[in-house]
């Protein structure tokens, strides 16, 4: 007996407490509510105008132009050296838009554009700070080119871009019967980092920050090319529009 009283009476106590507190918290609501409220409304106030603030006093990005100038000087081209018009890749290794734009659109620009003449394609390394073995693999592709084998290795590499560890990069170039032991030691000596740097670089200078990113420029005699930016693994169908707006333009000149 002395049990179930006991249980008994511990719900009966708390409601005791919670009905006193319901008490104590109307009291204070009926005469405070008022002021609390006018007091959220202030704060809501100057938070309001510290946002305003802060937007209008946060420096504004500087809009990035439609068009860029770029350097072709020196870089690994594809296609007819006289082509009328030049497109140039920045491109990553370890890219996964970059890998979707060389497996669904870069074979239909070669066979329209490359292969007929057209369009002369133009590599600039940039590799991306956070993706680890970029920087290796893009000299991986400039050791292959010293025996005429860039676009071989840039295949190979976009194909295994998950294993572009330094270790892979020797099989990769046994698999396409490079001469070994000179591939070996053209990338242990870092020879081309200062020419991935200096591509790095220049694209940074024309607000170039990501991979991959294209310019579609009427070709040039000098070392530059300026043209069109295209931002991304966009489809055939943008490329196109663009090539044939520089092919257009080239042969309104010549008229």
């Amino acid at each position: 007996t002395l049990f179930l009283t006991a249980v008994n009476v511990a719900p009966t106590c708390e409601a005791a407490g919670q009905q006193a507190a319901a008490r104590e918290s109307a009291a204070m609501t009926g005469s405070q509510a008022d002021a609390i409220l006018q007091e959220l409304k202030e704060i809501r106030k100057l938070l309001q105008s510290i946002d305003k603030k802060s937007v209008a006093q946060a420096p504004r990005r500087p809009s990035v132009p439609p068009t860029a100038k770029v350097s072709v000087k020196d870089a690994q081209a594809l296609g007819a050296s006289d082509a009328p018009v030049t497109v140039v890749e920045f491109t990553d290794y370890q890219c996964p838009y970059c890998l979707r734009f060389i497996q669904q659109t870069f074979p239909r620009l070669k066979e329209q554009f490359i292969d007929k003449g057209k369009v002369r394609w133009v590599i600039r390394d940039m590799p991306l700070a956070f993706h680890k073995n970029a920087r290796k693999a893009a000299q991986a592709a400039h050791c292959a080119a010293e025996q005429d084998r860039f676009w071989e290795m840039r295949d190979v590499l976009f194909a295994n871009a998950r294993k572009l560890e330094q270790e892979n990069l020797r099989k990769y170039a046994q698999l396409l019967g490079l001469e070994t032991t000179a591939f070996v030691s053209c990338l242990a000596s870092d020879r081309y980092l200062a020419t991935i740097d200096k591509s790095i670089q220049g694209a940074g200078g024309v607000q170039i920050t990501g991979t991959p990113t294209f310019v579609v420029a009427r070709s040039s005699a000098s070392d530059w090319v300026e043209g069109d930016r295209v931002v991304g693994a966009r489809d055939y169908k943008i490329f196109e529009q663009h090539i044939r707006k520089q092919l257009a333009q080239q042969r309104a000149t010549a008229d």
